[in-house]
């Protein structure tokens, strides 16, 4: 039987997509739905579990004040990185492209915006590690520090007493922060200046000409024409700002996968790591990842939803 154009046409598209969709089967979405099915169990992580618990992990987590101490951090690290990370880039890419004086050819970037792409963008084409050695140096709580020996150049403390930056409660979290905040701005501000280049400069020389000033530009111009671009980065930011098990784990005090002085860096991911690996409660581990999963996956639907705007043409 001879098959027709159509035909052939869907089952080579199958052929194709079988594959990856398999591959996709096998090696996330398998794993997602083992890891809710022990949750419900005690398993130790070693052997297959042995005993059913039903929701009794669950109910542990939210009686844990060490859990519920590390969601509080995730939710803060939610609330200060994508909007500090997206307000720094969105800055940095309007004045390298439209920030500069007026000129005979129209309005432009400040000068020297090629190089300072580059700087910013710096942190990107750092591995982890290398970002980890970097901070260390700079957080060194001795007169050695970076951090400490420009604050005592400037004669706000002296080097008989440093300021303890990853051992202080108080300033922990910032310093976490400050690192994730440095590491992205780079990256979304060069996204946000490949946007705004497509957008027409005589949009931005008519506002100019009209009358408007240059913050008035950024607020009513610049920010509603990049606004897909914004609801993209906010939900790539979210889902790192419930994350951040790498910084602390390296860089803050604790006995297995940071988290200290006393908890007050614990972040959920190692939180999590830390029953999985060190206490030999899998099965909690599980239940900790389900409810991770469930509010990231929780707050992009609510950003994409509360976000969402009419196209704008130009």
């Amino acid at each position: 039987m001879r098959l027709s154009n159509n035909t052939r046409k869907n089952l080579f598209i199958t052929a194709f997509l079988i594959c990856p969709i398999g591959a996709y089967a096998v090696f996330v979405l398998w794993p997602y739905l083992e890891t809710f099915g022990y949750s419900f169990t005690d398993w130790s992580g070693v052997a297959p579990p042995s005993r059913f618990v039903g929701l009794q992990n669950y109910s542990e987590l939210f009686h844990d004040d060490v859990f519920l101490t590390a969601l509080w951090h995730n939710l803060l690290m939610l609330l200060v990185l994508p909007v500090v990370t997206i307000a720094l880039a969105l800055f940095f890419a309007f004045m390298l492209n439209v920030g500069g004086r007026a000129g005979s050819a129209g309005v432009r970037g400040v000068r020297g915006s090629a190089f300072y792409r580059i700087v910013f963008f710096f942190p990107q084409v750092l591995s982890v590690a290398i970002l980890i050695i970097m901070s260390q140096a700079a957080y060194r709580s001795d007169a050695a520090g970076l951090l400490n020996g420009v604050i005592i150049k400037l004669g706000l403390t002296d080097a008989a007493h440093p300021l303890p930056w990853l051992a202080d409660p108080n300033a922990v979290l910032w310093c976490i922060l400050a690192i994730m905040v440095w590491q992205w701005v780079g990256f979304y501000m060069v996204l946000f200046s490949a946007a705004m280049q497509s957008i027409p400069r005589e949009i931005f020389e008519a506002a100019l000409l009209d009358g408007a000033r240059r913050g008035q530009t950024f607020r009513r111009v610049t920010v509603p024409l990049l606004w897909d671009s914004v609801q993209t980065a906010w939900v790539y930011l979210s889902i790192a700002a419930m994350d951040g098990f790498a910084l602390v784990a390296s860089l803050t005090q604790g006995s297995s996968y940071g988290g200290g002085p006393d908890h007050h860096s614990e972040v959920l991911a190692t939180y999590l790591m830390r029953n999985f690996l060190s206490f030999g409660k899998a099965g909690y581990a599980c239940a900790m990842g389900v409810v991770i999963f469930a509010i990231t996956l929780l707050l992009s639907l609510i950003m994409l939803r509360f976000t969402r705007r009419d196209g704008v043409e130009y």
